[in-house]
This record gives structure tokens, C-alpha cells and sequence, in this order.
């Protein structure tokens, strides 16, 4: 591949990437001067942070491995949550004391044989103080739940991400990049939403709906009793048929917004090709039938609200109704007061108003519980390849690879690799042809225990990989994939991805083993020169540069190469190459290769085919043996010594 395209620099690498600044050579990505004088009051008024105190370990340990419940996340802030809880008691009791108070006016301050202004004016400030006091602490409640929420909502990023970091690469093989981001995003802020503002509140409601059920039975035990055999049956059996329903579009919701994002993370990803091929229209139309399955989602459980909501208010307003006739008899044979029906009724329609209320809230809790759900599936995925519980440290290695009658499938009963039997000597560069799909990619996967075997052992130093530790296997490995992936910031940071300890002058020699030195040398900002997300800023062969460097500034015993070079054109591999001499000088190399120039410069060249290997043997050895790598030798010189992919 040219290099046009990229930033202007090394060999061959004319031209500036589009939408680049004259200067630089790269989009910008600073802060503007005009704003710099704000950005230094803001940095002054930042709050000092702790260090950071975060351990990664393959295994998960006791307290990560429990399942997730809304009870465990939120235990593990016990202080706050027991502050939290004593608000919601006062402010369920302050709100509550209004209708006894207006009683206790009536029956003791305005009837004609117990009028007193004394009473009422009390009874109105108590009133007003009772106000008072239930919004102050519902100012301290909403303080302490944001609090409270934010911290765990903190946790929870961080164990789902931390998850994610120990699944293996089949499971990201399979699930699509926008599910899995709609759980870090969508999900979580649902459980925010739900700690901050819904649990309080469903909490306030239902402590509410206990006080005022003893202030009926207290007020009066027959109307109260009427209210429990009339009211409750109905409102119990409308909020079961609700939770059933509702819960079911939840889900579909769930699993519907999961697909948006993930059709918009793909489209976005591969926004070139969409242009190159003409897939707006097409495209616009598949998002258009996706969304659209979201909004029926949201349409199934707005009709269900719409059914729940209105039905309990009509209960609610019939059920007043009724016993406000059944009082008024009451009041006038004597048996019931007239402060005490008021102070009944009153409580009866405070009795609707949290259900009302909790009707509103629901939304806020299925969402919630169906975020739990995705979220718990998604914890409780365990790694394909994991640590063994007693796995060992895996000491300094010489580089020694053994395939022991290895088979692989990646999908059960349709093996990739059957039986395969091959030693890797020390320091012995190796590299695999073949046909695509033929499994060479798939050895250097099991070679690094990105998956283990289905039959066989893979062994370093005569020491099977299942039995080490992750951080002791991968320290000694480096892998340089076919397409490169950099990290957005500055290319020192890229550079030291692998070994963050490394200094200054390993970075220097890194990058004049590799011949990055004439393009860092033109770049404004050298080492320092930020690399924008993916490194778009980068030309195809440029990333693979940095992808080596990286990869020699790791110092691994054993590199794997896959197909490092497809990328440069003639001029840049050969100084690849020339990199590579040094590179692998001293260790254990696998090389997968498509083109057989690569091929040629390995000490020796594995033939995989149909599930195995057919054929081992140097360059020479293969061409006189006239078998497979043969003909794909005569094929290359009858194309006239152009490479061909194998």
C-alpha cells in the first residue's frame, strides 16, 4: 500500500491527510488559546483525587464473583444508604402529620362548643413547621441519594469493564461492539436513574402507604375496613397484571435500544465503505426498520401504562366516593365526628397519591430491573480461557513452541485443526502458508492462548500454557497483528503500550530499529505528536510501523507476526524487513504469511492445509520436494515474481 494518504514524513509518504492543518500536518486537537485562561480556572478549582488503587487479577475474586443484585450494590455503601433510609422515615412522617393536625383544628378549634383560635393558630404553624421540616429533608435526601448513587454507579463501571478486560476474544467475536456499549452506557444510567431519584421515592410511597393505614385504623376501624375489602383486592390484582406485562416490554426495550446502538456503532465504524459503495440509502432504511423496533417496544409498555394509570385513579376517586357516604351517615347518627371524617378522607386520598406516584415510577424501576438483568447475564459470561485456580508464574523462557496433537474448532463438531503434531525450536523463525481458512492465523492464536484447544496441549519450554498465569505468558509474548490498532494520544504513549516502564532511549532505539526515525523527525511534535482515535491520522503502513515498534519495545521471547508487512509498499518493506533481521535476532518467531517473500526469509516454512500440516521444510527444500508449497512457488514466478497471497 502507498503511503500517500498519511502525514507528511518518511520514504515514499507524500501528501497530508485530508482535513489536516497546513502546519502540523493534523487535524487539530488543542485547546484554543481564547480559551486557555477558563481552562486554568476550571483546572485551579479541581479537587484533589487520590491515587489510584486498582489491581487487575485474571481470576475474579470473592466479592466480584457474587451475584448482582440492587441489594449488594448498594450495601456496599452502607453509611450512605443508612442515612438515606433515616430521611426517607422523617420525611414519610413529616409529610403525613398535615390531615391529623387539620382534624385535631376541627374537632377542638371550630366546633361551636370548643371553638378556640388558640388551637387553630397552633395547629397552623405545627402545619407549616411539619412543611418545613419534610422539605429540608427532602433537600438532604436528594443530596445524600446522588451521592449515594454515584459512588456505586462508579463501582459498577468499573466491575463491568473489568469483566470485560477478562472475557476472551471469542465473546467479542460474537457480540456486536453497540451491545456491549449499551451496557456501559444506557444500562448503567438507568441504575443511576433508579438510585438517585427512583428507590427513594418508591421507599417514601410505600412507608407512606403504611402510615397512612395505621392512621385509618386509628381514625376509624370500620371505614378502614371497608377501604382494605374494597380497595386493596383491586389495586393488588391491577399491580400484578401490570408487573407481568410491563416487564416483558421492558426487556424487549432493553434488547431493543442494545441493536440501535449497536447499528449505529457499526455504520459509523465503516462510514468509508458505506460512502465507497452507496449504502446510504440502504443503510437508512435498516436503521429505520431498527429504531423502529424500539419504538414499538416503547409503544407495548406506554399502552400498558395507559391502562394502569388512569384505572387505579378511577378507583381511587370511586372509592372516596363511596366511603364519604358511608362516613357522612356515620357523622350523623354521632358515631363518627366531623374532624374525623375530614381527617379520614383526607388520609384516603393521600392513600392514592403514592400509588399514583408509583404508577410514574415504575417506568423508572422495570427499566432499572431490566438493566440489572442485562447486566447480571453479561457478569456472570465466564471467560472460554481463563487461569486454572493454582496456575503457576511462568519463568524467563527460551522460546521452545510445541504443538502435542493439537485440534481446534472455533464452532463445536466443525474443526479448524485436527492432530496437528510441531516443534518451534528456540530463536527458530517460523512461518506458515497456506490457503485462507486453512488454520495458520488459528496456531498463532492457541501460540498465545487466545483460545485453548479443544484435544492436544500447547507447550512453552515444555510447560503447558493452561498451567501459567496470564501476565506471565502474555509478558513473554508479542503478537503484531495484520491491521494494526493504535490507541487515541501521543505516539510515545502508543509506543510504551506494552512495556509503560520503558525509557527514553528504548523508545530511541525502538524506533531506529524499525525506521520510524525519519517520520517522527518531521512530525511537529515527535514522540509527542498525538494520534487521534484508531489512528486515523495515519496512513495503513505508518500504523504498522508504530504496531512493530511497539511490539520490539516489549522485548518479547516469542513474536507473532501476522502478516506484518501486507501493508507497505515495495520501498517501506524492505526497510521493514530489514528491521525485522534485527527485530528477530535471538527469538522465536511465528510468521504468518501471505506473501512468499516473507515466507522465504523464515529458517523454516510450515504448509498448513486442510486442517493440518502437509508439508515442513525450508524454502529450498519444499521447492524440490514438488509438493504444495511448490506450486504455489511456480505460480509466483509464472506471475512474474509478483507476491501472491496465500
Amino acid at each position: 500500500m502507498a503511503w500517500g494518504g498519511g502525514w507528511g514524513g518518511g520514504p515514499g509518504m507524500g501528501g497530508q491527510h485530508p482535513g489536516a492543518t497546513g502546519s502540523t500536518g493534523l487535524p487539530f486537537g488543542g485547546i484554543p488559546q481564547e480559551l486557555m485562561d477558563g481552562v486554568k480556572k476550571i483546572v485551579a478549582d479541581e479537587p484533589t483525587h487520590r491515587p489510584a488503587n486498582l489491581t487487575f487479577q485474571q481470576l475474579p475474586s470473592e466479592a466480584e464473583s457474587r451475584r448482582l443484585t440492587l441489594g449488594r450494590m448498594v450495601r456496599s455503601h452502607t453509611g450512605l444508604f443508612a442515612i438515606a433510609s433515616v430521611l426517607v422515615v422523617l420525611i414519610s412522617v413529616a409529610s403525613q402529620a398535615g390531615p391529623a393536625l387539620v382534624g385535631y383544628a376541627i374537632d377542638h378549634g371550630m366546633q361551636p362548643r370548643h371553638h378556640s383560635m388558640n388551637v387553630i393558630v397552633t395547629c397552623s404553624l405545627a402545619y407549616l413547621g411539619a412543611a418545613l421540616m419534610a422539605s429540608l429533608f427532602q433537600r438532604w435526601q436528594a443530596s445524600v441519594s446522588g451521592r449515594l448513587a454515584s459512588r456505586v454507579m462508579y463501582d459498577l463501571r468499573i466491575k463491568v469493564f473489568t469483566h470485560f478486560q477478562r472475557l476472551s476474544l471469542d465473546f467479542f467475536t460474537e457480540e456486536k461492539a453497540g451491545v456491549l456499549m449499551s451496557r456501559m452506557t444506557s444500562d448503567i444510567e438507568n441504575l443511576q436513574q433508579l438510585l438517585q431519584d427512583g428507590l427513594a421515592q418508591f421507599a417514601m410511597q410505600g412507608l407512606t402507604m403504611v402510615i397512612i393505614t395505621i392512621a385509618l385504623f386509628s381514625t376509624n376501624v370500620v371505614l378502614a375496613t371497608w377501604t382494605v375489602l374494597l380497595v386493596i383486592p383491586v389495586l393488588v390484582l391491577l399491580t400484578v397484571w401490570f408487573h407481568t406485562s410491563s416487564e416483558k416490554g421492558y426487556l424487549r426495550a432493553r434488547d431493543a435500544i442494545a441493536n440501535v446502538l449497536a447499528d449505529l456503532s457499526e455504520s459509523l465504524y465503516g462510514i468509508r465503505v458505506v460512502t465507497a459503495n452507496n449504502r446510504q440509502r440502504h443503510n437508512i432504511i435498516h436503521h429505520r426498520n431498527v429504531v423502529g423496533e424500539y419504538r414499538n417496544a416503547n409503544m407495548f409498555t406506554g399502552q400498558i401504562m395507559s391502562v394502569y394509570g388512569p384505572v387505579t385513579i378511577m378507583v381511587g376517586i370511586l372509592s372516596q366516593a363511596l366511603l364519604l357516604g358511608i362516613g357522612g351517615q356515620m357523622v350523623l347518627r354521632g358515631e363518627l365526628s366531623l374532624g374525623g371524617l375530614t381527617l379520614f378522607i383526607l388520609y384516603l386520598n393521600r392513600f392514592f397519591q403514592p400509588i399514583q406516584l408509583l404508577v410514574q415510577q415504575y417506568n423508572l424501576l422495570q427499566q432499572g430491573r431490566s438493566s440489572i438483568i442485562r447486566l447480571r447475564e453479561l457478569l456472570e459470561t465466564s471467560p472460554s480461557v481463563n487461569e486454572v485456580p493454582d496456575a503457576v508464574t511462568l519463568p524467563p523462557i527460551t522460546g521452545r513452541l510445541t504443538f502435542e496433537d493439537v485440534s481446534f474448532g472455533y464452532i463445536p463438531g466443525r474443526p479448524v485443526l485436527e492432530h496437528v503434531n510441531l516443534e518451534i525450536a528456540p530463536g527458530e523463525s517460523v512461518a506458515f502458508v497456506g490457503p485462507t481458512g486453512a488454520g495458520k492465523s488459528t496456531l498463532a492464536k492457541l501460540a498465545t492462548r487466545f483460545y485453548d484447544p479443544t484435544g492436544g496441549r500447547v507447550l512453552v519450554d515444555g510447560v503447558d500454557l493452561t498451567t501459567v498465569t496470564m501476565h506471565s505468558l502474555r509478558s513473554q509474548l508479542g503478537v503484531v497483528p495484520q491491521e494494526p490498532f493504535l490507541f487515541s494520544g501521543t505516539i510515545r504513549v502508543n509506543l510504551r503500550f506494552g512495556r509503560p516502564e520503558a525509557t527514553d532511549a528504548d523508545i530511541d532505539e525502538a524506533v531506529d530499529v524499525v525506521g520510524l526515525r525519519d517520520l517522527i523527525d518531521r512530525l511537529p511534535n515527535g514522540l509527542d505528536t498525538v494520534v487521534h482515535e484508531r489512528g486515523q491520522t495515519l496512513s495503513a503502513g505508518e500504523r504498522q510501523l508504530l504496531a512493530l515498534a511497539r511490539a520490539f519495545l516489549a522485548r518479547p521471547r516469542v513474536l507473532v507476526l501476522d502478516e506484518a508487512t501486507s501493508s507497505l509498499d515495495l520501498r517501506s518493506e524492505t526497510i521493514i524487513e530489514r528491521a525485522l533481521d534485527r527485530m528477530l535476532e535471538g527469538r522465536t518467531a511465528i510468521l504468518i504469511a501471505h506473501r512468499l517473500t516473507t515466507a522465504q526469509r523464515a529458517d523454516r516454512i510450515v504448509v498448513v492445509d486442510q486442517g493440518g500440516i502437509v508439508e515442513i521444510g525450508s524454502h529450498h527444500e519444499l521447492v524440490q520436494a514438488q509438493g504444495v508449497y511448490a506450486g504455489m512457488y511456480e505460480a509466483w514466478i509464472a506471475s512474474g515474481g509478483r507476491d501472491t497471497s496465500l
